[in-house]
């Protein structure tokens, strides 16, 4: 389904789908084809309409991020996923990358301790084109909200507090705000700082952003590719610490990987036994919140509270 029938009909043809329906009007095609499960692939401006119209068909809906443009719609969302008892789960493929379930393995261990400060610094220079150029608070919106997912994922923990600053660096081919920062108090009473932009040009980070996260009792960091380092307390001292370098452990056979391939397939077999995804939205909501707590703080110039 595309809002231009001709685009569909190109992408069946383009994957030798000769039996497959093709339309224009997805609440007529949901009536059509019945289908169990839709997949919203939408701009986020339409993520509400489609995912709403798709639960109440009685569908599953596995959608793309973010889980809606604002809150009231995510709001609407979820209440028409509750009121069809159907599911609705985000594409989240971070938290199916092997290095983030090994460095969610050491953190969970104890290994460094409890979390005091977690900081993420995200640089791409991205030359997208289309809406994306256009986007009022493109990199929160429609990027960080998998940096802060992550940051989720990575504290077990929620964020209460933040206080956010946007701008458009010189150079930006963006025309609204494309770099930001903005420091999260979260519910275990870490701080997560993020730094990020959508137009850096030269020595990027990866998508998955670079990693520095503190405990009580050591430091771990991740490249966002394959590279870390570890060091915890081996000896207090009176002035410097002695440390111990720790090694991460290798990601165990039962780690839920594979990134939106991962993703993909442990939803569906949520689905098929019966289980919540790891990505259902009444989870999610609380990533989408910080990305909306960051664009009001970002606008209001204060820091505000996260519900």
């Amino acid at each position: 389904v595309d809002l231009n029938k001709d685009t569909a009909q190109k992408r069946a043809d383009e994957f030798k789908l000769a039996s497959a329906k093709v339309g224009n009007d997805v609440r007529a095609m949901l009536a059509e084809s019945k289908p169990e499960v839709v997949c919203d692939l939408t701009i986020p401006a339409a993520h509400a309409e489609v995912t709403i119209a798709a639960l109440d068909h009685g569908c599953h809906v596995l959608g793309e991020k973010p889980l809606a443009d604002s809150m009231d719609s995510a709001r609407r969302m979820l209440a028409a996923a509750k009121k069809n008892n159907r599911t609705y789960a985000v594409m989240q493929n971070r938290r199916f990358n092997p290095r983030m379930r090994q460095l969610k393995r050491l953190i969970s261990a104890g290994t460094i301790g409890d979390i005091v400060a977690v900081k993420s610094d995200f640089q791409i220079g991205a030359h997208f084109g289309g809406f994306r150029d256009r986007m009022k608070h493109v990199l929160i919106l429609d990027m960080a909200i998998h940096t802060f997912d992550q940051a989720r994922m990575l504290t077990g923990a929620d964020a209460t507090q933040v206080w956010c600053k946007e701008w458009n660096p010189k150079g930006s081919w963006y025309d609204h705000d494309a770099a930001a920062v903005a420091v999260y108090t979260m519910s275990n009473g870490a701080r997560y700082t993020y730094y990020g932009s959508w137009c850096a040009e030269g020595c990027n980070t990866s998508w998955e952003a670079e990693w520095r996260i503190t405990g009580t009792e050591g430091t771990v960091m991740w490249d966002g590719n394959d590279l870390f380092r570890c060091q915890r307390v081996a000896q207090r001292g009176e002035f410097f610490s002695k440390m111990e370098d720790v090694v991460v452990p290798p990601a165990e056979p039962d780690d839920r990987v594979g990134q939106h391939d991962g993703w993909i397939k442990d939803t569906i077999a949520c689905l098929r036994a019966g289980r919540t995804p790891e990505t259902v939205c009444t989870d999610n909501v609380k990533s989408l919140a910080m990305v909306f707590g960051a664009i009001e703080s970002s606008d209001t110039g204060t820091s505000v509270p996260i519900a």
